[in-house]
């Protein structure tokens, strides 16, 4: 996958993951952005050869460096944080203050965090769906 590609994809699951945020599970107006997603996933796993399998959540957590910078907060080097992560992190922090050298740590740790909820959320959404279904 190009970086173009890539780009474009975690930004689409970025947008409909915040449009997802606000809805409860099983709302049917979920449905539509639980599709989206599935097809983000799909993607995903399709364009992965098998040798370059994604990395778990703490996997990544543990690979990225932490230092600390001169003006005494701690930083990330990014260029440590594997794709797809860096481009999840950077779709992710938009906006965000960061320091030339590097985005706060304090910032990747919050993503993290809300990564692990956000995908609680579906995950929720998604056993919602599937007992609907089954109904």
């Amino acid at each position: 996958m190009t970086h173009d590609e890539l780009r474009q994809l975690e930004g689409a699951r970025r947008r409909t993951l915040w449009a997802l945020a606000s809805l409860r599970h099983g709302d049917t107006n979920a449905s539509d952005l639980l599709a989206i997603l599935d097809d983000l996933d799909d993607q995903e796993r399709n364009d992965t050869p098998c040798s370059d399998r994604l990395l778990e959540l703490t996997e990544v957590r543990n690979s990225v460096s932490v230092m600390r910078h001169n003006s005494g907060i701690n930083i990330i080097l990014e260029r440590t944080i594997p794709q797809p992560w860096r481009e999840r992190f950077h779709q992710a922090s938009v906006g965000s203050t960061r320091l030339l050298d590097g985005p706060y740590a304090s910032n990747w740790d919050k993503f993290l965090a809300s990564w692990e909820a956000e995908m609680r959320h579906l995950e929720q959404h998604r056993a919602a769906r599937n007992k609907s279904k089954k109904d």
